[in-house]
């Protein structure tokens, strides 16, 4: 946790309180954090804040704002990821959104276990969104969507999300182009499962406007292959 996030309700007088049982577990077990000392707070959806600590109890952290702190900017990316394991699902969106993803989409395709729809896991992705803004410093979440359909997404939802500046790249380790590199401009990424994509899908997100590429010959897990793209699309 690299920043304590809070909901705007709990920063509306001049001291703000940190109650959730999580935040001070970890503020009280990791941090030892004391009277006097100095936090990073971010307000959810809003901006954030070194804090100092007036005081600590068993119930709750009380603290008083200094100063106000740039909050990270994001990658102007939309993700689309056909619906993994529940297990990776977690992971994913945790790794995601600390890397600044602006937008995710969960998508149904062929190879798509349909019970991964029903996980519990997709009630809690709030959960998972704070730990990975807390992880990163951030405070904006990311637009999530879902969508359980794979042609009418392709064919209705995915060419608005492109235009000249903005194109959208399939992976896909089959093609013989590659994966640009060190981009200066947004755009839509598509990832499959863990099979990945059948020919038809393939041949239906190139006619809707994506760049089928190649990440070299390696067949890549979901989650590695998602900070491995990102890093080589936005690489400083």
């Amino acid at each position: 946790m690299n920043i304590v996030l809070l909901n705007p309700r709990q920063t509306e007088s001049e001291r703000w309180n940190i109650s959730a049982k999580r935040q001070l577990e970890h503020l009280r077990t990791h941090v030892d954090v004391q009277a006097g000392d100095t936090l990073k707070v971010g307000v959810r959806e809003g901006k954030r804040y070194l804090t100092e600590v007036l005081s600590v109890s068993g119930q709750q952290i009380q603290l008083k704002p200094l100063r106000e702190e740039a909050v990270p900017a994001k990658l102007p990316v939309t993700l689309i990821v056909a619906m993994p394991r529940p297990k990776v699902l977690r992971r994913l969106i945790m790794d995601s959104v600390t890397l600044g993803v602006e937008k995710i989409i969960l998508l149904h395709s062929y190879r798509v276990d349909k019970s991964y729809w029903q996980t519990p896991f997709l009630q809690q992705l709030n959960h998972y969104i704070d730990l990975g803004l807390e992880q990163a410093g951030d405070t904006i979440a990311p637009q999530i969507e879902l969508h359980k359909r794979f042609k009418p997404f392709v064919e209705d939802i995915l060419p608005t999300l492109i235009s000249a500046d903005r194109p959208a790249f399939v992976a896909h380790p089959y093609e013989d182009l590659k994966m640009p590199a060190g981009i200066a401009h947004g755009c839509t990424i598509v990832i499959g499962p863990e099979g990945g994509f059948i020919p038809y899908e393939i041949e239906l997100l190139k006619k809707n406007g994506c760049q089928a590429v190649s990440l070299g010959s390696r067949i890549i897990r979901t989650e590695t292959v998602i900070p491995y793209v990102l890093g080589r699309l936005f690489h400083a």
